[in-house]
């Protein structure tokens, strides 16, 4: 009888002893929903930062404003643009860039899109309406119309700065070194690399 007494409070306490333990765990972690938007706050908030990062060193993704880079760039398309690789070399000729608009005025926009004519140390000359490099006719497959602008003299490009044109070379189309100069690494934000929309345009520049 006694053994029985005996076993019965050994079995009563383990059951305390498991309510209390339980009931301790479950006040600790919560409700579940609470707990599942916690974590959905944290995951939100570290997805925020890694592209709040890569925007600002790796990638951003920018709209065009204008007509200065038609027939190769239209009014609202988007282009992916690669930061990181100015880190790793120096702009080329014939590359698509956005750097920030060096001019003044009323008219002064933040970014501008461009296309890279000149790097440093070469000579850029525009004469009888043809673009001249390094005093041979340069070959623009992306224009649609010779330079109806006013002639350029010849301009060798300084150290650490580049020459930018518009791919629109009808006249007061586009704004560029011809008016502002060259300009310097300092200002090219980076490299246009894609369009991702229009989709029908979908590839790289």
């Amino acid at each position: 009888m006694n053994g029985e007494i005996e076993g019965e409070f050994r079995r009563g306490r383990k059951h305390r002893y498991r309510s209390v333990t339980h009931t301790g765990s479950r006040k600790g972690q919560g409700p579940k929903w609470i707990i599942e938007l916690r974590n959905w706050l944290i995951t939100a908030v570290i997805v925020f930062a890694v592209m709040s990062m890569l925007n600002i060193f790796v990638f951003n993704v920018s709209t065009v404003i204008g007509h200065s880079m038609q027939p190769t760039l239209y009014e609202g398309e988007k282009l992916v643009i690669n930061k990181i690789t100015l880190s790793f070399a120096a702009p080329g000729r014939g590359d698509v860039i956005v750097l920030h608009d060096p001019s003044t005025g009323p008219d002064r926009k933040e970014y501008l899109v461009k296309r890279v004519i000149g790097i440093p140390g070469d000579i850029i000359e525009v004469k009888e309406h043809q673009l001249y490099v390094n005093g041979e006719l340069a070959d623009e497959p992306y224009i649609d119309t010779e330079v109806e602008d006013s002639d350029f003299p010849a301009l060798t490009v300084e150290k650490g700065t580049y020459f930018v044109m518009g791919d629109n070379r009808h006249a007061g189309a586009s704004k560029d070194s011809r008016f502002f100069g060259s300009v310097p690494l300092s200002s090219i934000v980076g490299k246009a690399e894609y369009i991702w929309w229009p989709l029908s345009k979908l590839g790289a520049l």
